[in-house]
């Protein structure tokens, strides 16, 4: 019995010490962003976040998605970014925002290891007021891509 409840216990201390994997509430809190001046801010890199954020939002409209490749984005996102979590966003947006027309950006922001395109996106309805945030790694990959509701005070949470 002994054995038993020492063997549980040393299980639980283990499975306890594994690595969290990183998910969409371990983005960066604005907080921890501090904003990049519009001279400063990679342009090549702007264009990639800019692509890759309208290629997602897009599927929405089209009902298509050219799958992300290695070149682009990191594993993870490659893994979390399929045709059935799309579908399942795509007909929820669709029926309370209308059609996506297109990617506002908004400010660039950085984090101790990623730079942040906050864009705004707009759809056809009135009621959208949503953004779209796209994290590019230190390797230039894409790193996350998170959509949530706009917040006009986002500026004013920002480390200064």
């Amino acid at each position: 019995m002994k054995k038993v409840l020492l063997g549980l216990l040393l299980l639980l201390f283990i499975v306890g010490c594994k690595s969290k994997q990183k998910t969409t509430t371990d983005y960066p809190e604005v907080s921890k962003m501090t904003a990049v001046p519009a001279s400063e801010v990679d342009k090549n890199q702007e264009n990639k976040a800019y692509e890759l954020g309208k290629r997602v939002l897009m599927t929405c409209n089209t009902s298509k998605f050219k799958a992300f490749d290695a070149t682009e984005v990191t594993q993870e996102v490659m893994e979390n970014t399929t045709i059935e979590r799309l579908t399942k966003t795509c007909t929820k947006f669709r029926q309370w925002y209308g059609t996506f027309i297109d990617l506002k950006l908004d400010g660039v922001y950085e984090t101790n290891e990623e730079t942040v395109y906050r864009y705004h996106a707009l759809y056809t309805k009135k009621v959208a007021n949503k953004e779209l945030r796209v994290f590019v790694n230190k390797d230039n990959l894409v790193s996350g891509i998170k959509s949530s509701d706009w917040d006009d005070n986002f500026e004013s949470k920002l480390d200064k």
